[in-house]
């Protein structure tokens, strides 16, 4: 069976600017797998009349994703094609083919996960279940090995989707009710066993959501202190529901001033180091947990761009320490990209060694520099 999409749009917004992949997203994630996806600008009637009119003939489902401003528009295009009107918000059907208009963003998603797949499912006669693994930090590199083992012994019996963003992977399995469940097991073995170093869960969850979870099992409470995170760390944990019971504090030192006074930063430190350096990031954890009332410190200072300091530090290095009163742990990155992604793919940094770093408690701990 094949699926089309038709991105509708404005031609003066930037194709940049249009939130149609949380849609195509969720349609692969219900086994509606895409042979076409097109884009349009909503006043090029003929255009528009003409490619969903050979879409319909050619598919078993054609949606239209667009702004909700473009939702009527998108309506009378695929009316002309199916020859019948809406009698529904979102969906028109006919025995040849499903016509969708859905608008971009989590609403048209949560449109396509509760109506568009269950439609689908009826219309094919099969279901298709998913399997979800999170990773953090893995590399590019070993994400790609990993997923090209795991489809290799697959062989073909199911797909794999794989989404990239700010340090995260979210890796789909997607496979329907025929499939052994040996093979989709199987895949899953090979995936976890090799992204293991970087695996934080086998569930669709965020790593805030999964560092919490972890917290509230251990009864332990976490700080943070942040410097070019501007608190992004701690509005991350806030954001989960049940994080009152886990976070403690968070401390946004910017200033040098600030991490000596807020945080008890040496001068000296600041002066012979620099406010980018190791030994800065291990003190501003380091007094988090002096004051004794957090059992994990999160500390992050860096340079997020577009410019250097007057040590002229490189754009994108960073130092993210994370420890408990026993030990603390200095990591250091170079992290490539823009300002947003280098303070995006910091934050998640942080948050994945803290969630390492409890995981890991019964093993060995020793500060790294």
């Amino acid at each position: 069976m094949k699926y089309a999409v038709v991105v509708l749009f404005n031609n003066r917004t930037s194709l940049g600017e249009l939130e149609y992949a949380p849609v195509t997203d969720a349609l692969l994630s219900g086994g509606v797998f895409l042979d076409e996806v097109s884009f349009l600008p909503y006043d090029a009637p003929m255009d528009v009349s003409a490619a969903v009119y050979r879409l319909a003939l050619d598919c078993d489902g054609v949606f239209m994703v667009c702004d909700s401003v473009l939702l009527s528009a998108a309506r009378t295009a695929l009316e002309a094609a199916a020859e019948k009107p809406f009698e529904e918000e979102y969906f028109l059907e006919t025995e040849r083919c499903l016509f969708g208009a859905l608008p971009t963003g989590e609403r048209g998603a949560e449109i396509v996960r509760t109506q568009a797949v269950p439609r689908v499912d009826a219309r094919r006669k099969r279901t298709y279940l998913r399997v979800v693994l999170r990773t953090a930090m893995a590399p590019h590199e070993k994400l790609r090995e990993a997923v090209s083992h795991a489809e290799a012994a697959a062989g073909g019996a199911l797909a794999l989707h794989v989404a990239e963003k700010y340090g995260c992977a979210r890796i789909e399995l997607i496979y329907d009710q025929l499939t052994p469940k040996m093979t989709a097991d199987e895949t899953v073995r090979i995936l976890a066993s090799e992204l293991a170093d970087y695996l934080y869960s086998l569930e669709d969850e965020s790593v805030a959501q999964r560092l919490v979870e972890l917290l509230t099992l251990r009864r332990l409470k976490v700080s943070t202190a942040e410097s070019f995170t501007g608190g992004g760390v701690g509005r991350a944990i806030v954001r989960v529901p049940g994080a009152s019971a886990v976070f403690y504090e968070g401390v946004n030192a910017y200033d040098g001033a600030a991490k000596t006074a807020r945080l008890g930063v040496s001068e000296q430190t600041l002066k012979e180091k620099g406010a980018v350096s190791d030994e800065t990031a291990y003190q501003m954890a380091a007094g988090l947990l002096e004051g004794g009332k957090c059992d994990l410190a999160i500390a992050t200072t860096g340079i997020a761009g577009p410019s250097s300091d007057e040590r002229n530090t490189p754009v994108g290095q960073c130092f993210i320490a994370v420890g408990t009163k026993e030990q603390v742990r200095v990591y250091r990155f170079r992290l490539a990209g823009d300002r947003e992604t280098v303070t995006e793919t910091a934050i998640v940094y942080a948050l994945f060694l803290a969630y390492r770093e409890i995981k890991d408690t019964d093993k060995t701990i020793r500060r790294t520099i």
